[in-house]
């Protein structure tokens, strides 16, 4: 490696990207190995390792046989720090590299791109260990079926942790003398795994349930600091969604409290990058102080979605302006010019957790001058001691209006310092070597940037939150869709790969629904039937009502999966659920109702057990049975009368809105008055005389 790459993670991608390779034998030849032909910016990553390294398919598992060894499935992705961590340490380490090469075939995949092999072996690893996380290394027999696994291995001995070497030794004896031991740990993890995959019906819950929800919730919750459990601590936009939805149907006032406590905590806290906005991953404290610094796009997709739900929901402004730093952080560096939204950015720089983001006071100082950084520095947290291993993570200790109370500043002027200074900040910080940004577009992520971004475009009316979503939107359609319609996961250095999974189409169909109910454009809606139809011929499991996680026309690593519980990322079934029942009830498509109550209805045993774990399943089954608002406008979408009132419509917290747009005479029911754009609104068992104009639609929805 080079040491100007040392130090540069994008410097070394790229130039293992540009690299010709025209002259390069299939096994990388002695500087690389296979993964030099990978298009993953993680596998490329891993490209110069001394490790023997095969892509995930048929060549590794057909070598595996053909030599009776066992596979080392190692798993990660390109801004994981222990991925770093453990590659640095061991895969770059010609003596651990040597074990492997002799005892196993290694494998690398990339989680991100292939979510269903993850989602399986994590799901074992967690079964044989009570644990997961990445890097995740399992070793598997030649046909595929894990009978060990672990995450980070150290190098050498540590922390009572026994050497990787140590283990893989180890292992390999196991798999040459002891057979039976194998055979028997594999019949039992593929078991567990197959009943892990089974629906579990149940009928539709009532009052009764959303109450126990809240309750492990509010059980959950830190009263102190915001947020649900302890340490580390996950931001959980899904929790705050529920929570949301909850309050305005039961009048809860701790759901809504649990909420906007969580919100403030949160972009207040370091966990919420006070310089270039943006939520990194998680906190490993209690405090929302110390994050681990990786920024991934799915996360602020959702807690874009979240803080404009709150606004909708209290009309705050600063969970508003939250939301809408969220979009200029991901506007700026996340998105790339031909439209699509990139995965994430590392946590490392220098090869140190977090180097980006730290500041010494001096380095401020420095930006400042004396008398501003003096202000900046005691709102900021900043000392001389530091607040993160003798650096400083900034964060706001107080809120701008309080500490301007204290000090005798006037809040607005020091509103206008604060954003000079950060600015001032940021630009210097722009100097850096900036963390590595992994330029993979994955389908189902930019599904969530593009709903985001809609409702943003909903809430505010800005323009370039609308030009954005249809860009992404854009770019799915025509990078990552086959000539025959299959949506494809993931693209990279020009070429589309991997057949979409269950939750790529979810999240896309959810895009559309937020494009269509945003703009009342009706190729959106023609564009959410078209993938929902597309969503259901592939992925149904006509047994159970359920969708499978991956396609009837893909292989799958072990079993096909159906899997309903929330991770990081909505479930791809609940998702899906959601976005067919607003589907069904906006063209009145029964159909699309059925599947999606079909959906909910299948998982809703499991659900009742372990709601938390279930949200986004309780907001499918929510768009079922809440009362509506059914909204219908008639009126040319482009017209910007119909866009003044889709906007009032898109300031107010409405779950169960049903929002259709006709032109005149499309439809024998809704005509236009007056020469205007018309809306007629049915809530509350009643429906209300046809009104024209903003003034009017204002008025019909102060009365629900």
């Amino acid at each position: 490696m080079e040491n100007s790459d040392q130090k540069d993670e994008n410097a070394r991608i790229r130039r293992l990207i540009e690299l010709d390779k025209s002259a390069l034998p299939a096994d990388g030849g002695p500087r690389f190995n296979r993964l030099i032909f990978a298009t993953s910016p993680y596998l490329l990553q891993h490209a110069e390792n001394p490790v023997e390294w095969y892509q995930w398919g048929e060549e590794a598992f057909a070598k595996a046989r053909e030599e009776n060894r066992p596979i080392f499935l190692s798993i990660g992705y390109a801004t994981c720090h222990w991925c770093h961590v453990m590659a640095h340490e061991s895969f770059e380490d010609r003596d651990v590299a040597a074990v492997l090469n002799r005892h196993f075939v290694p494998i690398k995949v990339d989680r991100e791109e292939r979510p269903d092999i993850d989602g399986q072996f994590m799901a074992a690893a967690q079964m044989m260990t009570g644990s997961g996380g990445w890097p995740l290394n399992v070793i598997l027999t030649p046909d595929g079926k894990p009978f060990f696994a672990a995450t980070y291995m150290p190098k050498t001995p540590r922390m009572g942790m026994p050497a990787v070497a140590d283990i893989l030794e180890r292992l390999a004896e196991i798999w040459r003398t002891e057979p039976d031991m194998v055979e028997k740990n594999c019949a039992s993890v593929m078991e567990a795994l197959a009943q892990l995959n089974m629906t579990s019906p149940g009928a539709l819950p009532g009052r009764e349930m959303r109450m126990e929800t809240l309750r492990q919730l509010d059980s959950m919750y830190d009263p102190e600091w915001g947020g649900f459990g302890l340490a580390p601590k996950f931001p959980m936009p899904h929790y705050v969604s529920w929570l949301l939805r909850c309050w305005k149907e039961t009048g809860e006032e701790q759901a809504l409290s649990m909420v906007e406590h969580t919100l403030r905590q949160m972009r207040c806290g370091g966990i919420c990058d006070q310089l270039g906005f943006g939520f990194h991953r998680y906190s490993v404290d209690r405090q929302w102080l110390a994050p681990h610094f990786e920024k991934m796009l799915y996360d602020q997709a959702l807690l874009a979605i979240a803080y404009l739900e709150a606004f909708q929901a209290t009309g705050n402004p600063f969970y508003k302006t939250a939301a809408e730093e969220i979009f200029a952080y991901v506007l700026r560096e996340m998105t790339l010019p031909e439209g699509g939204f990139c995965s994430g950015q590392d946590a490392d720089t220098e090869g140190e957790e977090g180097k980006y983001y730290l500041w010494t006071r001096a380095q401020v100082t420095e930006v400042l001058g004396e008398g501003p950084a003096r202000i900046f520095c005691r709102l900021s947290d900043v000392t001389e001691r530091g607040n993160f291993e003798g650096k400083n993570i900034l964060r706001l200790l107080l809120p701008l209006e309080t500490f301007a109370e204290r000090e005798g500043i006037m809040p607005e002027l020091l509103r206008a310092d604060m954003e000079r200074w950060r600015e001032q900040l940021l630009q210097a910080r722009e100097r850096r070597i900036r963390p590595l940004r992994d330029e993979k577009v994955l389908t189902a992520w930019n599904g969530l940037m593009i709903a985001a971004l809609a409702k943003g475009y909903a809430v505010t009316g800005d323009e370039r939150y609308l030009a954005a979503a249809e860009r992404g939107a854009a770019f799915v359609r025509e990078k990552l869709t086959t000539p025959s319609g299959r949506l494809m996961r993931s693209f990279h250095l020009g070429r589309p790969a991997i057949p979409a999974f269950l939750e790529d189409y979810a999240f896309y169909l959810l895009a559309f629904t937020e494009l269509y109910g945003a703009t009342a454009a009706r190729g959106h809606l023609a564009d959410a039937q078209r993938f929902a139809r597309e969503m259901l011929r592939l992925f149904p499991d006509e047994k159970s009502g359920a969708l499978f996680d991956t396609g009837s026309d893909t292989g799958e690593p072990l079993i096909r999966t159906l899997t309903a519980y929330d991770g990081a990322v909505p479930s791809g079934n609940s998702v899906a659920a959601m976005g067919l029942i607003r589907l069904g009830k906006i063209t009145g498509d029964s159909d699309f109702l059925r599947a999606g109550e079909g959906i909910v209805r299948a998982f809703m045993g499991k659900a009742e057990k372990q709601p938390a774990a279930f949200l986004y399943l309780f907001m499918a089954h929510d768009c079922l049975v809440i009362p509506e608002v059914e909204l219908t406008l008639v009126g040319k979408p482009e017209d910007q009368e119909t866009k003044a009132m889709l906007r009032a419509v898109g300031r107010r917290f409405l779950p169960g809105l049903v929002l259709r747009c006709f032109e005149d005479n499309e439809s024998p029911r809704f005509k236009v008055m007056e020469g205007r754009t018309t809306a007629y609104l049915c809530a509350e068992g009643a429906c209300r005389p046809p009104v024209a104009g903003v003034a009017g639609l204002e008025k019909l929805l102060e009365g629900i």
